[in-house]
């Protein structure tokens, strides 16, 4: 029989997958009923309630993906509560069609149960992305629209 997995080991599972390009693998790591918010999305916070609603956003991301991740300085914190993490890394992010590099920052906020996401607040860097992938007016279009 297997081990559940810890949430620092979940952490990295997910972190892995998605330097990897595996989007449409690691809605496994999630419940069913996982909720998660991304904090500083474009347009202003996101909330993705349940696994499938994650998979048809981790679809798109997966289909439309220009940008090349690598991660660095991971730091995983434990917290006072056994389920809870805080994740800090960096990504060393380059733009297959320009070549173009940056390094972004990020921060998430785990709750791991019985080896699955249950909850996650998402802290990415959209505005470094944005310029980097030559979509920033989309991105400030969308914040003066919010």
């Amino acid at each position: 029989m297997s081990e559940t997995r810890s949430p620092r080991e979940t952490f990295h599972a997910l972190l892995g997958g998605i330097t990897a390009g595996r989007f449409t693998e690691i809605v496994d790591l999630y419940a069913e009923d996982t909720v998660v918010e991304t904090v500083f999305d474009h347009g202003g916070p996101g909330r993705f309630e349940g696994r499938k609603v994650l998979a048809e956003r981790f679809a798109q991301v997966a289909e439309h993906f220009p940008l090349e991740l690598s991660h660095e300085n991971v730091v995983v914190r434990a917290t006072d509560d056994p389920e809870v993490i805080v994740a800090e890394w960096d990504y060393r992010v380059r733009h297959r069609a320009t070549g173009r590099t940056r390094t972004t920052a990020n921060i998430q906020v785990l709750r791991v149960r019985d080896g699955l996401i249950v909850h996650s607040r998402d802290f990415h860097d959209h505005v470094a992305l944005a310029a980097l992938t030559g979509t920033l007016p989309q991105l400030v279009e969308a914040l003066e629209a919010a």
